[in-house]
């Protein structure tokens, strides 16, 4: 199953000179714990929560003086589109990453898929299966 069939479309996105207060404000009030740093339609990085808590908080810097490019993983690993599933779980693995930014055949931003949907994904594969099985065997 292509990834553009499970990928978000709704990313929350910020330029690399979105102050991080207003990204930590950003993923409250969008409820996510990500944000892609664009420049134009182009994905150029990723802030995560994660990244403002050691980043910023542990090391004791000062919030008001840094920005989205201070912060964000700039090695950004994305996944075209049209790759599959298994792929999406390889890049999660080989990079030790949780989000992916889904990107077409022009390196244009088109969607995100995050570990989390990938396991919805799994448990609904898992209960159809379950389905099967309860059908199959014999009342006890």
């Amino acid at each position: 199953m292509p990834v553009e069939n499970l990928a978000r479309n709704d990313v929350v996105t910020a330029t690399p000179e979105t102050p991080i207060q207003e990204l930590a404000a950003t993923m409250n009030d969008s409820d996510v714990g990500s944000i892609v740093i664009t420049d134009g339609p182009d994905p150029v990085g990723i802030v995560t929560d994660r990244d403002l808590a050691m980043r910023v908080l542990a090391e004791g810097a000062d919030p008001a003086e840094h920005t989205a490019e201070d912060v964000m993983s700039a090695e950004l690993c994305t996944i075209d589109r049209h790759a599959g599933f298994y792929k999406a779980t390889e890049l999660m693995s080989e990079h030790g990453v949780r989000r992916l930014p889904v990107v077409d055949s022009d390196g244009n931003l088109a969607g995100i898929i995050t570990a989390d949907d990938l396991n919805e994904l799994l448990a609904d594969e898992q209960q159809e299966l379950a389905g099967v099985v309860r059908a199959q065997r014999p009342p006890y």
